[in-house]
């Protein structure tokens, strides 16, 4: 069970939002108001991990050692748009977001295999890693700069330990996992490829709502992601690029084996795919259902 550590290694570098953040050194006067409106946007997108904690909780029944994790996931996830709310309610309070606005992105997600979502998740801390501490660069108001940096630092350490299951994963599940890995990372590190940002708050999760089913589609501002990474923040090719390396890093630790491109880990999934193929029609060919008792 990864719970028990996890939990430890986690509570032993928990910050502390009255006394760690250094709200005395509010500089008025490098804050506009644009960037107060991004913050907005932010602090209600980091109140999606309330549905997506109730996601991984109904798709994970079987595992309590994950689930148990949720707990700290959620409370931390949560914990990002609590400061971010504070921080406008001490220098820009018309724009703390409604109950009404964060009850909008609170709404069921389909079931989905759960080796792929926690994939997608893991590549999603990745990429908020990265997008906070491009926001950090930008912002020039110092407590921002701050709380920008002290979220991205805990999206890594969340990467971190989703990697720790889906090593799990591969003990229990070999090339299944490996399969539903290399699949995800193959979408998730080609964002260059694609019109709209690749995060779980900027996919599609409920047939039943389409096209009103992403996070994003249902905040005050739906095409805030786009301008504020393209626009503001500027998180250009350099930036990507660096998204990208770390999801290969990550999945070359994971498989024990390199991926300098993308290219090279869609190779693997290939051959992990046809792996389990011939896996496959040996068990179908012996006359047994795969995955029958």
């Amino acid at each position: 069970m990864l719970y028990p550590e996890l939990f430890k290694s986690l509570e032993q570098v928990r910050w502390n939002m009255d006394t760690d953040i250094n709200w005395d050194q509010y500089d008025a006067s490098k804050l506009t108001l644009e960037q107060a409106q991004t913050i907005k946007m932010n602090a209600i997108t980091e109140w999606s991990a309330l549905p997506a904690t109730e996601m991984f909780l109904r798709d994970n029944r079987g595992d309590s050692d994950f689930c148990a994790f949720m707990s700290i996931w959620f409370f931390e996830e949560q914990k990002h748009s609590l400061v971010l709310m504070e921080y406008l309610r001490r220098f820009h309070p018309e724009l703390v977001p409604t109950e009404e606005e964060l009850d909008k992105v609170r709404f069921e997600f389909d079931p989905a295999p759960p080796l792929e979502t926690l994939m997608l998740h893991f590549c999603g801390e990745i990429r908020l890693n990265h997008w906070y501490r491009c926001a950090s660069d930008w912002h020039t108001e110092p407590v921002i700069k701050q709380i920008y940096k002290i979220i991205s630092q805990d999206e890594a350490r969340h990467g971190g330990a989703y990697l720790r299951y889906m090593k799990k994963a591969l003990g229990e599940a070999g090339d299944t996992a490996r399969a539903a890995f290399a699949k995800i990372g193959v979408l998730m590190a080609s964002a260059r490829r694609t019109e709209k940002p690749l995060h779980p708050t900027n996919l599609h999760v409920n047939q039943s709502l389409f096209p009103n089913d992403t996070i994003q589609s249902r905040l005050p501002d739906p095409d805030w992601l786009e301008r504020w990474l393209d626009g503001q923040i500027n998180f250009d090719i350099v930036w990507e690029k660096k998204v990208i390396e770390r999801i290969l890093h990550n999945m070359s630790l994971l498989f024990e084996r390199t991926f300098e491109s993308v290219q090279d880990l869609n190779r693997y999934r290939k051959e992990v795919s046809q792996r389990l193929a011939v896996s496959d029609n040996a068990v179908l060919a012996a006359g047994v259902v795969p995955g029958a008792v």
